[in-house]
């Protein structure tokens, strides 16, 4: 596993369930092309997992 991920936000969260709405901002995403870095963890790629149609994940 990498150290560290590059998520980005690519699409809106308009009209997704409220579980997707959580997870996106739990992850430190508001808008659409923020990025954030996160340290790669089991929970973290359960996360991703769950609005992968949403996000680009970049291994750092």
């Amino acid at each position: 596993m990498a150290k560290t991920l590059k998520i980005t936000l690519v699409k809106s969260t308009i009209g997704e369930k409220p579980k997707t709405r959580a997870t996106i901002e739990s992850l430190g995403l508001r808008k659409i092309r923020q990025s954030v870095e996160k340290p790669d963890s089991p929970s973290l790629r359960g996360m991703v997992f769950r609005a992968k149609h949403l996000l680009e994940v970049e291994e750092i």
